[in-house]
């Protein structure tokens, strides 16, 4: 059963460990198709200093989550989610403070976000110590794709090459071949004006941004989609939205006008998973809000089935009501860590996800 799974960060993470338990039972061939939007972290830094065709980091995140559990393959796994430390400080506990400092309350599931002065969290661990510092705050994983992207000039095939020194169990693949940006409108996005809409450019600030987000886009509007991607979808069983970050992981995937063509022509069924709490930039939005988004943005998306966690979605009939508007059916089930925090536990998303990837059509 071949699944395209959407998304960036640790949404698609969540997602692809869960079908990664799911494989066993379905014998499921993954690609994850992967946002190409990020702009700050050790990705932004690629971008605006190596002019990177991609931004690295949500590609690295979804090939470490397919990694199989071979020792020597999970030593690679840490290998290439190491965060340099700064210079004269190799405790690698002082890269994660520095990071979570500047992590918004409802956290994000890209990398790290500028702070309200704009200067990113790899920036502030760059400067610790009074020192510029180059390597601070680069995932070895980030700077290893770039290398292989700029030696195979070709970003499926170096994922490729990537995905086989990690066993990855499925491929990887970017949703266009060029990074693109994101912006939005956001209402109240200025504090001193905060019934006006202003336009808030880059993923990190539209992630971050106060307010509430009339509109989103990218740039360039029509990007050329991945080949390889649009293949993918074509030949799908399933196609598989969140969780994640509404606006900035699982929307753009329907805003680039080739890859939203062949998600809307696939004969494959559709599943949207959706989040288990709103982060920064859907405070204000209703659950059923996020499937009405879905809608706006992709008129002709039909959905077969939205999942969804019993004790996080609130009031069900709402819910109902969205997943209906859209063709799909409710399906709830536990799907959080045991916590209590506003974590999918990717056993319990898998375990949720075989009776209904395998159902009968």
């Amino acid at each position: 059963m071949k699944v395209v799974a959407f998304g960036g960060g640790h949404g698609l993470a969540a997602s692809l460990r869960a079908l990664r338990r799911c494989e066993p039972a379905l014998n499921l061939d993954i690609t994850a198709v992967v946002t190409v939007g990020d702009n700050g972290g050790s990705s932004g830094r690629l971008r605006a200093e190596r002019d990177a065709q991609l931004p690295p980091g949500d590609l690295r995140m979804a090939l470490a989550a397919l990694a199989d559990d071979d020792p020597a393959h999970q030593v690679m796994v840490r290998l290439m989610q190491h965060r340099f430390a700064p210079v004269g400080n190799p405790d690698r506990r002082a890269v994660a403070h520095a990071r979570d400092e500047a992590r918004p309350a409802g956290g994000s599931d890209a990398e790290a976000p500028p702070t309200s002065s704009g200067e990113s969290a790899d920036r502030r661990i760059a400067a610790l110590g009074g020192k510029h510092d180059p390597l601070a705050g680069h995932a070895v994983g980030n700077l290893l794709l770039l290398g292989l992207m700029e030696l195979m000039d070709d970003p499926v095939e170096a994922l490729r090459h990537a995905g086989t020194m990690v066993g990855a169990q499925g491929r990887v693949l970017p949703m266009a071949c060029h990074a693109v940006g994101i912006e939005a409108d956001v209402r109240g996005g200025d504090p001193g004006r905060p019934d006006e809409v202003v336009t808030v450019r880059g993923q990190h600030a539209v992630a971050v941004a106060g307010g509430h987000v009339e509109a989103v886009r990218i740039v360039p509007a029509s990007p050329p989609a991945c080949p390889a991607a649009l293949d993918a979808i074509r030949e799908a069983d399933w196609l598989i939205f969140g969780p994640g970050s509404w606006y900035t992981s699982v929307l753009p995937h329907l805003l680039v006008p080739e890859l939203a063509d062949a998600v809307v022509a696939s004969p494959a069924r559709r599943l949207v998973t959706l989040n288990l709490a709103a982060d920064n930039e859907t405070l204000g939005l209703s659950v059923a809000d996020h499937l009405a988004a879905l809608h706006w943005y992709l008129p002709e998306l039909r959905i077969d089935t939205v999942l969804a966690d019993a004790k996080w979605v609130g009031e069900p009939d709402p819910v109902h009501q969205a997943a209906r508007a859209l063709g799909a059916r409710l399906v709830l089930a536990p799907l959080a860590v045991a916590d209590g925090s506003p974590r999918h536990d990717p056993e319990s998303l898998g375990a949720a996800l075989v009776p209904v990837l395998g159902s009968d059509r």
